[in-house]
């Protein structure tokens, strides 16, 4: 005879749940959830503590170039001066041609120096986002020479973006177009901000000759990393893929449509997580 009692899994629930009236079976549901709730947001924190160490770096080379190698290449400048001060005036002409050349790669050197510093520095972001990335794309273009526009949705909430999450798109945005700059063999390139009711996105295309998916897999590459722990750090996600027709558009069939040169990239970051209150000392630390 069996004398074994059958107890239904909802008598061992925590009386909490049952006050919540929750049946058994939502129970694991929970913990999961849960669980996956507490893993984004270890994800959110590591990516934040890898940004802010980028940061750090950035403003470490920053000082060095400028402190270290803009003494010496001023130092240099004074000496050059001084031998054109000194040369006698019948002297040959390759010794003014050789000067002449030494003066143009200075001059090329610091220029270079004087744009890693700038770029290094985190921007002035007074004016908000939209307002740096106008600033910057514009000297992009005035710079590189590439056929660059940038258009941004008209969102009351770009305006209130905290430095730390303004700073993100910044990034982003100046990482991408410095690739198309070096890789890409462009003639344009195009930024744009679309904003829906959960996320931001920032959308960069160019028409050069495009990446490859081994490009977009090799280690280090693009600097794909940064970018992607800076849109992971607000619940985000990075895709670098191959341009195609209607693709920037909005569409997600990137094997439709008519192939086009180019790349697309598109980062996606979360309003939440964006205009969430950042912790006293990330925000400190990214702004200084």
């Amino acid at each position: 005879m069996d004398t074994s009692t059958v107890v239904p899994f909802a008598a061992h629930l925590p009386a909490s749940l049952e006050r919540e009236g929750l049946d058994a079976s939502a129970a694991p549901s929970t913990s999961t959830e849960q669980e996956v709730a507490r893993l984004r947001a270890r994800v959110r924190e590591l990516s934040a503590e890898l940004v802010q160490a980028q940061e750090t770096a950035c403003r470490h080379v920053a000082r060095e170039l400028h402190d270290g190698v803009g003494a010496e290449l001023t130092a240099t400048r004074f000496a050059l001066a001084g031998v054109e001060t000194w040369l006698p005036a019948d002297a040959p002409p390759q010794c003014a041609a050789a000067l002449a050349v030494a003066n143009r790669s200075l001059d090329a050197v610091c220029e270079a120096s004087r744009q890693a510093v700038a770029e290094l520095h985190a921007p002035s972001l007074e004016a908000g986002i939209v307002g740096a990335l106008a600033h910057w794309t514009g000297d992009f273009a005035a710079r590189t020479q590439l056929r660059t526009s940038f258009v941004c949705a008209a969102d009351l909430r770009l305006t209130r973006l905290p430095a730390d999450a303004a700073l993100a798109v910044f990034r982003v945005a100046q990482e991408a177009l410095n690739n198309i700059a070096k890789h890409a063999r462009a003639e344009s390139a195009d930024v744009r901000i679309e904003t829906s009711r959960r996320h931001l996105t920032l959308i960069i295309v160019d028409d050069g000759i495009g990446v490859t998916r081994n490009a977009r897999t090799r280690r280090g590459h693009f600097g794909l990393s940064g970018m992607q722990a800076r849109c992971a750090a607000f619940d985000g996600t990075l895709r670098v893929s191959a341009r195609r027709t209607g693709a920037e558009h909005g569409h997600t069939g990137y094997g439709c449509g008519t192939p086009s040169r180019g790349t697309l990239v598109r980062a996606r970051f979360a309003w939440d997580a964006m205009l969430a209150q950042a912790p006293r000392a990330q925000r400190h630390a990214l702004q200084s």
